[in-house]
């Protein structure tokens, strides 16, 4: 199920992935000035499609390549012939047909292989110019997107949610915080999350998460110099099993985050 609705000038594309009658995720795309952000995935492209018929945009820029962000990008190359932009991490990604695992295949759909151009600093859509922020700890080739004079940030994947219970084994808190750190030195206060969509008091949920992960790391970091291993942290700071994690077959893990603030030590 799609929906859309605007916020602050910006048409917010909201994508509801079920199966089952179970929701499985929402993922959002924007259209701001001409410029999408981000295309959705591929299991919603019937309900996605008659939207990017009836919008007219001149570029896509993704946020990252990750399959739900990137999801139509095939056949938005084929379709409306517009340049679609990634940061030079992620080009190489975006010329894979399908490079992830099957569980996100049966959650998200097939993303098939489309040519990206490389992000600069800057962006320019119809009539603003957008820094492009490179923002890794979720992906190597995640960016987020600011508008000064508007003060409007795309953040893409960096916050979520305040409270971070599981992450994928790719993914690392302590470069997580840096990138969070970045993007409190800019000036915004609304933030637009690919998951969780248009967030009014973006920059004081952002300081939220903030201190969740600077707190978390600190408790990590002392147990670990008493003496306890990876495995007994993550029970003793993360005891239930969420279904995410059987579901990926460990990808997504709380361990994984208690194992990066580690690593970094």
């Amino acid at each position: 199920m799609v929906n859309v609705f605007t916020n602050e000038d910006v048409i917010c594309i909201e994508g509801n992935v079920q199966s089952s009658g179970i929701k499985l995720g929402t993922v959002y795309s924007f259209l701001v000035d001409g410029m999408l952000i981000d295309t959705g995935t591929q299991c919603l492209e019937t309900e996605l499609i008659p939207i990017y018929e009836q919008h007219d945009f001149d570029l896509v820029s993704l946020t990252h390549s990750h399959e739900d962000h990137s999801g139509l990008a095939p056949w938005i190359q084929k379709h409306k012939q517009v340049p679609i932009f990634v940061h030079p991490n992620g080009i190489s990604i975006c010329n894979q047909h399908c490079p992830y695992p099957k569980y996100r295949q049966l959650t998200w759909g097939v993303r098939t292989a489309f040519d990206a151009l490389p992000l600069g600093e800057k962006i320019q859509s119809r009539n603003q110019e957008w820094k492009v922020i490179y923002t890794p700890g979720h992906a190597e080739d995640h960016v987020s997107f600011f508008h000064e004079e508007s003060g409007r940030l795309f953040s893409g994947d960096l916050f979520v949610t305040t409270r971070t219970k599981v992450i994928m084994d790719s993914e690392s808190i302590p470069v997580i915080i840096n990138s969070i750190r970045t993007l409190l030195s800019l000036n915004f206060q609304s933030l637009f999350c690919c998951h969780s969509g248009y967030i009014k008091d973006g920059k004081s949920r952002m300081i939220q998460k903030l201190d969740y992960l600077e707190n978390l790391s600190g408790k990590v970091e002392n147990l670990y110099k008493e003496g306890r291993s990876i495995d007994e942290i993550t029970q003793m700071l993360f005891p239930k099993r969420y279904p995410i994690i059987a579901f990926s077959e460990g990808e997504w893990n709380s361990r994984h985050i208690i194992s990066s603030i580690v690593a970094n030590n």
